[in-house]
């Protein structure tokens, strides 16, 4: 237990964060998410987690002002650390970069105008991990972060959002992408998979009022509604592209499919062009494959796992395919870092 006085000038005493509990402060206060609501989440946590004098309820933090609590969390996680620097460098560059990335007002500005010290926590990060927002933060340091990002494929600092309907699309895009010379981690573009076309509008709403980067929003060819209803809040730097083959399933090229379920179930079946000319749509005609044939059940994101292994030059993608990472790598981006 640790005794000491916050800057609010009260006696306090907490109790460590474990080196858990420092990874996952830090981690979480870097991920893409708006500020206001991760900073606020994280430093309640460390407050209610390890404060014991004062002691605070949830509804107590709630109405406090958030000067206070930036200020029992810092003395907290601080105070749970092994060393201390005077290196507030990276505290500067994050609140760059939360304002280039979100829209902030006064109030945020005082949780992002912290004295965390990120440069004695960075030690704590395994030298193994793959948490992008993490390597990236341990790179803070370092000059020219976006020629690091592009050499180490860390993904942050992100430049652009893409939004679509389902998880194959999220799992697809980005190897897609890698395959068309348009890395997106090296890029900076995160792709969001909404649960579909109605969360999509959402979404948007919702990201159109608290983010700034530029967003691309990608709906299936039944969307024409939900497309209608993203342009009239539409922002210029935005765009919205309606698929012009029916699902993003239906962009698959029919070798891939092939070379799919053949790799897959090689000592059970082998399929040809045959299998697939049904006049379905690709998702009903492998369910009804996958029934017929005796297999597992066909789930979506487990078969785009399963393509995405496949994928191994331009020659297993479409046309639409191609068109569609055009105009994501196109997409104006905004000045960040």
């Amino acid at each position: 237990m640790i005794t000491g006085k916050s800057k609010t000038e009260n006696s306090i005493k907490y109790k460590k964060l474990t080196s858990q509990q420092i990874i996952i402060s830090i981690d979480r206060l870097t991920r893409f998410k708006p500020t206001e609501e991760k900073y606020l989440r994280v430093f309640r946590d460390i407050i209610l987690s390890n404060l014991i004098e004062p002691k605070f309820k949830k509804s107590d933090l709630e109405n406090m002002e958030y000067s206070q609590i930036r200020d029992y969390a810092v003395e907290i996680f601080n105070g749970s650390l092994d060393e201390e620097t005077a290196d507030y460098s990276i505290n500067e560059k994050l609140k760059e970069y939360e304002n280039a990335t979100f829209v902030n007002n006064d109030s945020v500005q005082v949780l992002l105008d912290n004295k965390l010290n990120y440069a004695a926590s960075l030690k704590y990060i395994g030298g193994d991990t793959d948490v992008k927002n993490l390597i990236w933060l341990k790179n803070l340091g370092k000059s020219d972060i976006k020629k690091l990002r592009e050499k180490e494929k860390f993904l942050f600092p992100l430049e652009k959002v893409v939004i679509a309907e389902g998880i194959t699309e999220e799992i697809l895009l980005p190897v897609f992408a890698q395959i068309c010379g348009y890395d997106f981690d090296s890029n900076g573009v995160k792709v969001i998979a909404a649960g579909g076309k109605n969360q999509v509008v959402k979404l948007y709403y919702k990201l159109c009022e608290e983010l700034k980067l530029p967003i691309f929003i990608l709906l299936d060819k039944d969307a024409e509604s939900n497309g209608y209803s993203i342009n009239t809040k539409l922002r210029k730097q935005d765009e919205v592209y309606l698929l012009e083959s029916g699902e993003f399933e239906d962009l698959l090229p029919e070798k891939l499919i092939i070379k799919t379920v053949n790799s897959e179930f090689k000592n059970f079946v082998s399929i040809g062009p045959a299998d697939l000319d049904t006049g379905m749509s690709t998702v009903k005609t492998l369910e009804e494959l996958f029934k017929d044939k005796c297999l597992h059940e066909f789930k979506k994101a487990e078969f785009a796992q399963k393509v995405k292994q496949q994928i191994k030059s331009v020659n297993d993608t479409s046309s639409e395919l191609v068109n569609i990472i055009d105009e994501i790598k196109n997409l104006k981006t905004l000045n960040i870092l």
